[in-house]
């Protein structure tokens, strides 16, 4: 039994150095530009941008495939940021910001269809077959996903409700 052990902590050791070495050797690069971006962005990999995720938009925006405002989660702010981060001129009249959403179930309506919590990219949505939904709300990223799939529309977009977590001291008005 001891020896069973042993060789099986050797050999985990063993192939554990081999990979860390051959991930030093064999690291792929990547733009450091893109890499940029993708801490600029939500990371909510939520495709309301038509991209599969934050790294696609954030690699078509710097082969200018994609416009900077093409992340509706990020709204005007990311946009000027990764606009003066790549030097590019940017509208940003077209775009509305009403600032961050989430998803409210009204559970009157809800029918426990399950619609909503199959499209949802962070299963921020609970609840089972025939029964009440709801959001858990640190994980709804706002993508409103959600919002086209329920059939009976109890799902709708509200602005962050202000909590002692999310409080944030305005700043002073100078005089």
């Amino acid at each position: 039994m001891i020896a069973a052990i042993l060789s099986l902590t050797l050999l985990g050791a063993a192939l554990g150095i081999v990979l860390g070495i051959a991930n030093k050797f064999l690291k792929v690069e990547g733009n450091p530009v893109v890499e940029e971006l993708l801490v600029m962005m939500p990371g909510s990999n939520c495709g309301q941008c038509g991209f599969p995720g934050c790294n696609g938009a954030a690699e078509a925006i710097v082969n200018g495939t994609a416009p900077a405002t093409c992340c509706p989660p990020g709204g005007k702010a990311l946009a000027s940021a990764i606009a003066a981060k790549l030097g590019l001129t940017v509208d940003l009249s077209a775009m509305a910001d009403d600032g961050p959403k989430i998803a409210v179930v009204a559970e009157e309506l809800c029918i426990g269809c399950c619609r909503c919590s199959k499209v949802c990219p962070t299963d921020a949505i609970i609840g089972a077959a025939k029964q009440v939904h709801n959001v858990f709300r640190e994980a709804c990223t706002g993508c409103s996903s959600c919002i086209e799939k329920c059939p009976t529309e109890a799902l709708v977009m509200r602005p962050v409700p202000v909590t002692l977590q999310h409080w944030v001291m305005p700043r002073p008005v100078a005089a």
